[in-house]
């Protein structure tokens, strides 16, 4: 069948001497892999800038129902045309720390439109706000888990006292667990501003360099242990880098 959808690219691997393979994101039908042909040559109608991890796509597909193959592309163009992220190095080092991370967290081939929209207004923020977006990748963390089924949850009235985050139960307690796994108050307590606040006013929360590196390694160490083979996240280095 011919199956037309929007889509948020994930990952993009050559294949043969112009083709592509990609992990496409589609508002249809979840995730899904598709191939294209031609696509790395200086007249194809699906140009390679397209198949950028988290360009917005409109795509025409063959797609065949129900079966986890290849679907062939047969059209691609852009739905969503970014003016700041394929230009501007830190914007562009956050996005593929998104797609990264969408890549090894999301798995499910079928219709999740509030997820797609999501990602969608997300992008878009980035590639448009005028504030810092040094805390936009973290708060990004915490609201996809609550798509993926394990966004933290608050069981006790905090009450200005201190908090700690159970890593391994996804909890804010009032005392640590027994386990190593878990935040100390002031990474708690950065972690509760943030799962709070609007996207947009992500970066009104007051957080240092090294605070933001060490949440970011524990919001990861909170994605292994909830989601099965997510590791080896390798893009958290350039972020360090560019967002410093």
């Amino acid at each position: 069948m011919l199956l037309k959808t929007r889509g948020i690219v994930f990952r993009t691997v050559k294949y043969g001497e112009t083709s592509v393979i990609a992990d496409i994101f589609t508002e249809e039908r979840g995730l899904h892999t598709f191939v294209a042909g031609g696509v790395r040559t200086a007249k194809s109608r699906m140009p390679f800038s397209l198949f950028q991890p988290m360009m917005v796509v409109d795509m025409v597909t063959y797609f065949r129902e129900g079966s986890h193959a290849l679907h062939r592309l047969k059209e691609l163009r852009a739905d969503h045309v970014f003016r700041a992220i394929p230009f501007d190095l830190r914007r562009g080092a956050v996005a593929l720390f998104l797609a990264e991370v969408c890549r090894k967290g999301i798995h499910e081939a079928e219709e999740n439109r509030p997820l797609f929209e999501f990602l969608l207004d997300v992008l878009i923020f980035l590639d448009e706000t005028p504030h810092p977006f040094a805390n936009l990748h973290l708060h990004f963390l915490l609201q996809l888990s609550g798509f993926l089924g394990f966004q933290p949850h608050e069981d006790f009235e905090a009450g200005g006292g201190a908090v700690f985050f159970d890593l391994q139960d996804g909890l804010f307690l009032p005392a640590p667990p027994a386990h190593p796994h878990y935040l100390e108050p002031t990474a708690a307590g950065q972690m509760l501003a943030l799962l709070h606040v609007p996207l947009h006013h992500s970066h009104e929360v007051k957080i240092s360099r090294p605070e933001r590196k060490h949440l970011l390694e524990s919001l990861l160490k909170f994605y292994a242990l909830h989601v099965p083979n997510f590791s080896d996240i390798h893009t958290p280095e350039i972020l360090e880098l560019v967002l410093a």
